[in-house]
C-alpha cells in the first residue's frame, strides 16, 4: 500500500492516476475521514470503448481531489475491490493524505 503526502491550496486540484484491475470484475472505492469537508474527490475516467478491453487488461481510473476549506485534513483511501465479494481483502489499496491550506500558502510551498 502506498501513501502519498500532498497539500493543496482551497480550490486547488490534484489527478491521480490509478491503474485497476476492471476487466477482472474489480473497481476502485473510496472513503474520506479526518475533515471530510477538507476535500472532494471525484472519477473523471469514464467508460473505456469495450472493443479496447481485453480479458484480464489493466484499466486505468482518474481522480480529481480538490481542495475545499483551509486548516482542513483528510485522508482519502482507495482500496481495489470486488464489490460481489465485500468480505474479501481488497487486491490493492492506496492512501492520500491532504493537507488544505490557503491558496497563497500553497503556491509558497509553505
Amino acid at each position: 500500500m502506498e501513501v502519498r503526502n500532498i497539500t493543496l491550496g482551497a480550490g486547488e486540484s490534484y489527478e491521480l492516476r490509478l491503474t485497476g484491475r476492471g476487466a477482472r470484475g474489480y473497481v476502485w472505492t473510496w472513503q474520506v475521514t479526518g475533515d471530510e469537508e477538507a476535500v472532494s474527490v471525484s472519477d473523471v475516467s469514464g467508460p473505456p470503448p469495450p472493443a479496447q478491453v481485453l480479458p484480464g487488461a489493466p484499466l486505468e481510473r482518474t481522480y480529481v481531489v480538490r481542495g475545499r476549506c483551509p486548516g482542513g485534513r483528510a485522508r482519502i483511501r482507495f482500496a481495489q475491490i470486488r464489490p460481489p465479494y465485500p468480505q474479501e481483502a481488497p487486491y490493492d489499496e492506496f492512501v492520500l493524505e491532504v493537507e488544505v491550506t490557503a491558496a497563497a500558502d500553497a503556491a509558497r510551498g509553505d
